[in-house]
């Protein structure tokens, strides 16, 4: 992966720790309003709980990723003028981060395309996506991300087909919180923008599965093959529960907390539409059709970890979600900038 799309914190300036909202819930001890910077938040923006934040219930924050979007906004789309140093700048900036952040995660997703199928189609979308991060605060300010964000992702949704083939399971939006998947075979699978918290993911089969923006909060990783799994994020892992035999794409790292840090969502897990078969039933390559969605069930957390990490990724690069990016922002507690990049991819 790029270098400039990886988070550098040391040459951010606390955006996140100040821009972005959060909610009381399994993911943060507190509520705090976007703009206002966090109670641990250093003079010199660094944080002051960094290695005790899940013992203090600051689990979103750990999984947090801003895509290389907080050093770009600090050194290069403000010059390295800074929001505590010049205070006038404050929502300029503010307004701006989530903006370019939702610019980086495509230019992710873009990345993972191009290796993926290269074409000349992914590349005109990656050259418009990074002008429009590399622009200055008055043209990204004007920007409209989610027209931008749906043509980019009719491009990853082509990649993807293109890639996992025909007739492949679409679970694309699906409720699946603590749906019971041990040993699943879900090659190939569409689950785009999927809801899987804390499901038990043991195990089960993972190649070509399209896995944008699905939220794997406390789900069980342990023993699955992610190897081949395609548009899965450092934060999506980061959130869910794995161990030593769970196998990960090769531009990921393990996380390191393990899975007894991750608590299980209320109730265990729950049954959800018949899975597909164990591996050691299948008699060979041929998938069955789409199965029925399970009805909703009690969340994990007050509000989506993924709020604060990207609508991006949850509602809108997952194509076919029911949810729109108004949606996404009338979830969250209270009225902040951040419906123009976060939560969902």
């Amino acid at each position: 992966m790029r270098a400039d799309l990886i988070a550098d914190c040391g040459r951010c300036s606390g955006l996140c720790c100040v821009a972005l909202p959060f909610a009381r819930s399994a993911d943060f001890p507190v509520d705090k309003d976007g703009g206002e910077p966090c109670a641990h938040l250093r003079p010199d923006v660094s944080c002051g709980v960094h290695e005790r934040l899940r013992p203090l219930g600051y689990a979103g924050c750990t999984v947090f990723e801003c895509a290389g979007a907080g050093q770009k906004v600090t050194q290069h789309t403000f010059g390295g003028n800074t929001w505590h140093e010049q205070p006038a700048l404050r929502e300029e900036v503010f307004r701006v981060f989530p903006v370019v952040r939702a610019l980086h995660e495509l230019l992710r997703f873009l990345e993972q395309a191009r290796a993926l199928r290269p074409s000349a189609e992914v590349d005109a979308a990656m050259t418009d996506t990074q002008r429009l991060s590399d622009a200055g605060p008055a043209e990204l300010l004007e920007l409209d991300v989610d027209a931008h964000r749906a043509r980019v992702n009719a491009v990853l949704l082509r990649v993807s087909e293109q890639v996992r083939g025909r007739g492949a399971l679409d679970h694309r939006g699906a409720d699946l919180v603590g749906v019971r998947w041990a040993q699943a075979d879900l090659r190939a699978a569409s689950l785009r923008g999927a809801r899987l918290v804390a499901a038990d993911l043991r195990a089960a089969r993972l190649e070509l599965a399209d896995l944008t923006g699905a939220d794997l909060r406390a789900a069980d990783l342990s023993g699955a093959d992610l190897a081949g799994a395609l548009f899965v994020g450092q934060a999506q892992l980061d959130a869910a529960q794995g161990d030593a035999a769970t196998t990960l794409p090769a531009d990921l790292h393990r996380p390191a907390h393990g899975a007894s840090d991750v608590a299980p969502g209320p109730g265990g897990a729950r049954a959800g539409p018949a899975p597909p078969p164990p591996l050691s039933a299948r008699s060979g390559g041929v998938r069955p059709g789409a199965q029925p969605q399970p009805s909703s069930c009690r969340r994990c957390s007050a509000i989506p970890k993924w709020w604060a990490i990207s609508c991006t990724t949850v509602i809108a690069t997952s194509s076919t979600t029911s949810a729109s990016s108004e949606q996404c922002a009338s979830s969250a507690p209270r009225n902040t900038v951040i419906v123009s990049g976060s939560t969902p991819p």
